[in-house]
């Protein structure tokens, strides 16, 4: 992607954006992209900051690993700097722990917004909030030296910041339940064939194969791309016949569209 000035750069993210793209960079590569509750923030902030031009979204990470997950320093009782560690968390009512853990996951919804298609371009290692953030996104571009883990279970929690929605959608139950359970590594070679990853490359090949995808993606016309995603995302709450319904209306104001003609 271009180099231009950051429109955020905070908290290991930076933001850029060439004209509709957007690329969301980790920059904490010497602490291999840990994810902290600052983090989480600015990430939600740059999903805010799109402009309306913006098409495809591509969440890449500096260093040799996307991201190896929560920064352990929020199990220890100082915590963050500024923050309440989460031992003082879990101490606060259901409420409050429930409006904090809602607070957290904001940075991981808007990646799958329909005005938007995103595209995570993951190395190396993508541990437990890392796997998580990955999953967030629409698609996903892997390096054939990519190793997926949900490593929560070991450490006595659950995966909670959205991850586990997309990954049955991707693996089903069965293979959904034994990777979070066991916290095993997930390859390049398993995350294609099992449909977690779209693409599994070379590293040296990460950035020209995610380059390749963007330039798809913006060659078809935007507002097709737009119905499309919502078609594709309403799948799971409708039954067959109520998306034979949902295709007609979409096919319908498509046509209307293309011929100028207004509902």
């Amino acid at each position: 992607m271009a180099s231009l000035d950051p429109v955020l750069d905070k908290d290991g993210v930076r933001l850029t954006i060439d004209d509709s793209v957007a690329t969301v960079t980790l920059t904490n590569a010497p602490k291999r992209n840990a994810q902290s509750p600052a983090l989480w923030r600015a990430l939600t902030q740059a999903g805010q900051s799109l402009p309306g031009t913006v098409r495809v979204v591509v969440l890449r990470a500096e260093g040799k690993s996307f991201s190896a997950g929560l920064d352990r320093q929020a199990f220890t009782p100082e915590g963050f700097d500024g923050e309440p560690s989460f031992i003082d968390l879990a101490r606060g009512s259901d409420a409050e722990l429930d409006a904090t853990i809602a607070e957290y996951q904001a940075a991981f919804t808007w990646w799958r917004r329909n005005d938007i298609v995103s595209i995570a371009a993951v190395q190396g290692h993508a541990i437990g909030a890392g796997f998580q953030l990955a999953l967030a996104c629409d698609l996903r571009v892997v390096a054939d030296d990519v190793q997926f883990a949900m490593r929560e279970t070991s450490l006595g929690l659950v995966p909670d910041l959205t991850g586990t929605h997309p990954l049955v959608s991707l693996v089903g139950y069965a293979r959904a339940l034994e990777i979070c359970a066991t916290g095993r590594f997930v390859t390049a070679e398993e995350a294609e064939r099992t449909g977690l990853a779209n693409l599994a490359v070379p590293a040296d090949q990460l950035d020209d194969a995610v380059r390749d995808l963007v330039g798809a993606l913006i060659a078809a016309p935007r507002d097709a791309v737009i119905e499309t995603k919502a078609l594709l995302h309403g799948v799971q709450g409708r039954t067959y016949e109520e998306q034979r319904g949902a295709e007609r209306a979409a096919q319908a104001r498509r046509l209307r569209g293309l011929a100028g003609v207004s509902d």
